[in-house]
């Protein structure tokens, strides 16, 4: 029996990064010896165990073989026979199919070294498009590593667009869709996952809200870049340097689909493409199964981000009516997702990724002074149905109030 270490956390210890998931396979062992060792099952549709001590996933080496549609259509072959290379080769990147053995040596039968050397993210074999999740793994591997060079071969982007074409990636889960999107939605360079899936044509097929924003124009007087694809993913690479939660992130990505529905005749404004962008933001996450803060984030900022780049000149009553539709009593921590999601859109555009916007500040004070006055506060003599009526009033006051400050503080 040898054990050897695999995958991610091999090409990330050739990398030089950071790693806390550690894979090994086994070969030359069967089940029987490893539950003889202590080790626990775990695995359904092929032998993987716990070590007894660490936890950590030892699975035996195996062959597969394609037999359905999507991801799961496989049939798997363990034995003590199968060798390592065997093994190795039905993964997906070269980069991922290296091995390291106890002692240190390196296994690199398919020359995964040379392209970490050449920053190039490679399959192994045409065995590829037997998968198509791995369209998914190549883009959000590509969003990993964009800062360090790394860009797909042609001839495995060539690959990705086959099983694009195929009908594939149809057979894929929608939780798992929303599982890999999700991971690379939270990788520095989330724009590169979208980029690459568009440059294969998955993103026409799995995110076709999206990629209908490519090819849209704008009015060049309030965004340079013009093209509405472009602007959601220059925004997008905001919410990313501004290391912004999974939430934020998603809720910039989908927050212009409204404007692939403008009408024809009315380009290059974009009238009403708040309320157009609510239908496909609610279909893109009921289809991937979003979660529902994830969700009514995305609507939120959807439906109201324009009320937030207009905040300093917003009447105090209407100021007051968007924190009450964001739930600032309940959850002020959703008004602080939109302000910042609406920031991430107004840096999203070309010349203007570093402008000032004061109406985060803004909001965020107006939220705090609003928060502040609370009903045990009002005088005793006031109850009953007149309470609400008075925080009301005295809340669009603190916002006067604020607003005068400000405005002084200007002068």
């Amino acid at each position: 029996m040898r054990v050897y270490l695999v995958g991610g956390a091999v090409r990330d210890h050739l990398l030089g990064h950071p790693y806390h998931e550690k894979d090994y396979v086994v070969v030359g062992a069967t089940p029987e010896q490893l539950l003889a060792q202590g080790y626990q099952p775990v695995g359904k549709d092929f032998p993987v165990f716990l070590h007894p001590q660490t936890k950590e996933e030892y699975a035996l080496a195996r062959t597969e073989r394609k037999s359905g549609h999507g991801y799961h259509g496989f049939e798997f072959y363990t034995d003590t026979s199968v060798s390592l290379e065997e093994d190795l080769i039905r993964r997906d990147l070269t980069i991922n199919a290296m091995a390291m053995d106890e002692d240190g040596k390196l296994y690199d039968p398919y020359n995964g070294q040379q392209d970490l050397t050449d920053r190039i993210l490679r399959h192994v074999s045409n065995a590829f498009v037997e998968d198509p999740l791995r369209v998914l793994r190549i883009a959000r591997f590509a969003a990993r590593y964009k800062a360090l060079g790394f860009t797909v071969a042609a001839e495995t982007l060539a690959l990705m667009q086959q099983l694009a074409e195929s009908g594939e990636l149809q057979a894929l889960t929608p939780e798992r869709v929303w599982k890999e999107t999700s991971r690379a939605l939270m990788e520095n360079h989330a724009d590169e996952y979208f980029e690459v899936l568009r440059a294969c044509g998955a993103l026409k097929v799995l995110f076709p809200e999206l990629d209908a924003l490519y090819g849209i124009p704008q009015r060049p007087e309030y965004h340079p870049e013009i093209d509405c694809g472009i602007h959601t993913m220059m925004s997008l690479q905001q919410a990313c340097k501004a290391n912004y939660s999974l939430d934020v992130r998603f809720a910039v990505l989908v927050h212009d689909l409204g404007k692939a529905l403008t009408p024809t005749e009315e380009l290059p404004r974009h009238i009403m493409h708040e309320e157009r962008g609510v239908k496909p933001v609610t279909e893109v996450c009921d289809r991937l199964k979003v979660p529902t803060n994830t969700k009514q984030l995305a609507l939120a900022v959807c439906k109201e981000h324009l009320k937030c780049h207009q905040a300093l000149n917003l009447k105090p009553g209407t100021l007051w009516r968007l924190l009450q539709r964001l739930d600032v009593l309940r959850r002020p921590e959703r008004v602080e997702a939109y302000v910042q999601a609406c920031e991430c859109d107004s840096r999203g555009r070309l010349g203007l990724e570093d402008r000032e916007y004061p109406q985060s500040r803004y909001v965020l004070d107006a939220m705090d002074v609003v928060r502040g006055i609370k009903a045990q506060d009002l005088p005793p003599d006031i109850s009953g149905p007149d309470i609400g009526e008075i925080l009301i009033q005295r809340r669009i006051q603190a916002i006067e109030e604020l607003k005068a400050r400000q405005i002084i503080a200007a002068i």
